[in-house]
């Protein structure tokens, strides 16, 4: 995630996918597919859409192993990851970036170290604060870990973690305490996760480019990358039908994409990728034919950093426009402010040439795919 969006100032939830189009709309969704998930909410001044997204798609998958609806916290992980990034950024000597961004594997990753808890266990929010704003925490984080290293801290042993630390508890809350009630039963983070049935080596990361051989792993690289995940990397035809086909069977897709085409609108509520650049007054006024996307193009759009980890989301169906075109159902985490409560209908040919990765249970690919990965 390159930039932070700032979209709502109301964090609301609502689950609407289906809400009424803009007026003045070209387009004319139908619903094909619609698998349950919790309520949008919004990461308001905040960059961490990578917890948002990821645990939008924990809630669903509680839901589709027959849980009750949960509502589980965003800013748990956020609590638990930031230490561990300020350590690799002085560990690398600075020489990789650090910011409030993440990916989804840093949720996996705390839910595999650490657990999970609810939201009404850990908000993250302080002193009645209804919405997050992260702009002091970052910028104190990042000028602390750049002491760190300027006045050589570390050298002097690991008291300068405690300032980590102690600027998380101010700005965020300190962690909850190892056990806590939910629902009248009393839980520890890790017994809470296993009681959502939450198993965090059930969950892989796929990409596609063509740098590296496809059907093996390989550490994906973006700068938001910061923990070095691996990836399996497949062809743009399988990161098609791993989408297809997880969303028709019943599971839902975390979504790491570049969202800084003029054609990615939340206000509408859609995202296309034409395949010629309509004029301005023209972007909203009619259906545009898109680009057929292919490998090469995906990589050369990626190798010139027109494709970026901007932003991650919660792909959560499927529909299609009037003319038969396949789109996927995506929620969002800026609020519900826009016609479609906070989703918007991406084109199949936008998630194609524009994904950077996804998170899926290894279930959720086919059987074919999920051979040639090795995985069992």
């Amino acid at each position: 995630m390159k930039r932070i969006f700032l979209i709502s100032a109301l964090c609301i939830a609502v689950f609407n996918a289906g809400a009424q189009q803009p007026a003045t709309s070209p387009y004319t969704f139908t619903v094909v597919k619609e698998n349950t998930v919790g309520a949008t909410e919004n990461q308001c001044q905040t960059g961490t859409c990578w917890s948002f997204a990821t645990v939008s798609f924990l809630e669903a998958e509680v839901i589709r192993k027959g849980g009750k609806p949960v509502d589980l916290s965003e800013m748990y992980n956020v609590r638990l990851t930031y230490p561990l990034k300020a350590d690799s950024y002085v560990r690398f000597q600075g020489k990789q970036q650090f910011g409030p961004g993440g990916l989804s594997h840093d949720v996996i990753n705390i839910l595999r170290d650490y657990g999970v808890v609810p939201e009404s266990v850990y908000s993250g929010l302080k002193n009645g604060t209804t919405e997050y704003n992260h702009n002091g925490l970052d910028a104190m984080l990042e000028s602390t870990v750049k002491t760190v290293l300027e006045r050589k801290l570390n050298e002097e042993g690991e008291d300068w973690k405690r300032s980590i630390e102690g600027i998380l508890d101010a700005e965020i809350g300190t962690l909850p305490p190892t056990n806590f009630e939910f629902n009248g039963k009393q839980y520890t983070p890790a017994s809470f996760r296993d009681a959502m049935k939450l198993n965090p080596e059930d969950y892989v990361s796929i990409t596609s480019f063509s740098h590296h051989p496809y059907y093996r792993e390989f550490v994906l690289e973006v700068p938001d990358n910061w923990a070095k995940g691996s990836f399996y990397n497949v062809t743009i035809d399988d990161l098609g039908r791993i989408a297809d086909h997880a969303l028709d069977n019943g599971y839902t897709i975390a979504w790491d994409a570049d969202v800084s085409e003029k054609g990615f609108s939340f206000t509408q509520g859609v995202a296309v990728m034409p395949a010629e650049q309509p004029k301005k007054e023209e972007w909203w006024t009619k259906v545009h034919s898109e680009v057929v996307p292919t490998q090469a193009a995906r990589q050369e759009a990626f190798d010139r950093f027109e494709t970026t980890d901007d932003h991650l989301m919660h792909i959560t169906g499927k529909s299609k426009d009037q003319n038969g075109n396949t789109y996927y159902i995506t929620k969002n985490s800026w609020g519900t402010t826009n016609p479609f409560g906070g989703y918007q209908h991406v084109s199949r040919n936008y998630y194609l040439m524009k994904t950077v990765g996804i998170v899926v249970h290894k279930d959720a690919l086919p059987m074919d795919v999920k051979t040639k990965l090795g995985i069992k």
